[in-house]
């Protein structure tokens, strides 16, 4: 969604996300980047950084691992049983753990949606089906780190984001793989990496006091998404709820420009907010029959009126009203 979200926010002065996440969307960006404000509450997004300051060999070792869905899991549960790991972090200035940093990036790029370093529910939804596991990412010819990665030094070259396909294998591989890590930590120098709730990064000070400021508000599915309690690490079935209301009270603002992601009747937003419909390439959505293609096609994006409106020719659309906003169909 990375495309469509810069298409809407443009060359903006300051970029703000309250919901770290993997930071697709702030490594998508086509500009050169400005101020920029990212809330990691789990300092996962702080260990990475810091261990890569130190160790980038120590952390692209670990992160240097195939596609395998048992180490998916174990891995899973390891990560989530560090006691101490948050905390430690926040009171340790010297504190970093090379292994959490590299386990975690090699998940990042093959989990699908979301969950990855969160307490998972059992499976419930059928007798006898034991814990719910989920594939590995397959979309993408199912490379993990070792894939085409997206090019870092590419700031400025228009929204068509390049790619760089690395060796796959052997010492060049390795050494292929340091060096973009490298890159990850120069590109993240200058961000500004908070560690708490959400809105400490939603106030005037961050945002239009620096200028025109776009925000991606990406909280966690709400209990009107029909999605299981405990999918993330800290895990609120209402924040979404509190977003939409901190969206609705600033969505006249002319210098904020909102996206706010959901799933389809999660949010209803005045018809001055657009609505799009967008699907994941790859990934969970194109994963068999179940329950993760019926949720791609849910995923919906509203802009406030302050965003930008590109051509119509960008996206090949048929608009169409629906309730809760001005709804575009995107079909690229």
């Amino acid at each position: 969604m990375a495309p469509i979200v810069w298409d809407r926010f443009g060359n903006v002065q300051n970029y703000v996300e309250p919901f770290a996440g993997s930071l697709a969307v702030l490594l998508g960006r086509p500009t050169p980047p400005q101020t920029e404000t990212v809330n990691d509450m789990d300092c996962y997004l702080a260990n990475f950084w810091r261990a890569l300051q130190s160790d980038p060999e120590g952390v692209t070792a670990n992160a240097d691992w195939p596609v395998n869905e048992a180490d998916l899991h174990a891995r899973h549960l390891w990560l989530v049983s560090q006691e101490g790991f948050r905390e430690r972090m926040k009171v340790d200035p010297d504190f970093y753990d090379s292994k959490i940093a590299g386990w975690w990036v090699w998940g990042q790029c093959i989990w699908i949606g979301s969950g990855w370093c969160a307490v998972q529910l059992p499976h419930l939804g059928s007798a006898g089906t034991g814990v719910h596991r989920k594939l590995p990412h397959l979309g993408n010819a199912g490379k993990g780190v070792n894939r085409q990665l997206p090019d870092l030094g590419n700031a400025g070259r228009g929204a068509e984001v390049e790619w760089i396909s690395y060796p796959t294998s052997g010492t060049r591989a390795r050494a292929a793989l340091v060096e973009y890590m490298r890159e990850l930590a120069e590109r993240m120098r200058r961000v500004r990496v908070c560690c708490g709730d959400w809105s400490r990064v939603c106030g005037p000070s961050p945002t239009v006091k620096l200028g025109a400021t776009g925000v991606f508000l990406d909280p966690p599915y709400s209990d009107e998404a029909d999605r299981r309690e405990a999918l993330y690490s800290t895990d609120d079935l209402s924040v979404a709820h509190a977003v939409r209301k901190w969206a609705l009270a600033n969505g006249s603002n002319p210098n904020l420009r909102i996206a706010l992601c959901g799933y389809e009747g999660e949010h209803q937003m005045p018809d001055s907010w657009e609505c799009m419909a967008w699907k994941a390439r790859g990934g969970y959505g194109s994963q068999g029959n179940g329950r993760g293609r019926e949720n791609s096609a849910r995923e919906r994006i509203w802009f406030s009126p302050a965003c930008l409106r590109p051509q119509d020719s960008l996206f090949a659309t048929m608009p169409w009203d629906e309730p809760g906003g001005r709804h575009r169909e995107d079909t690229t």
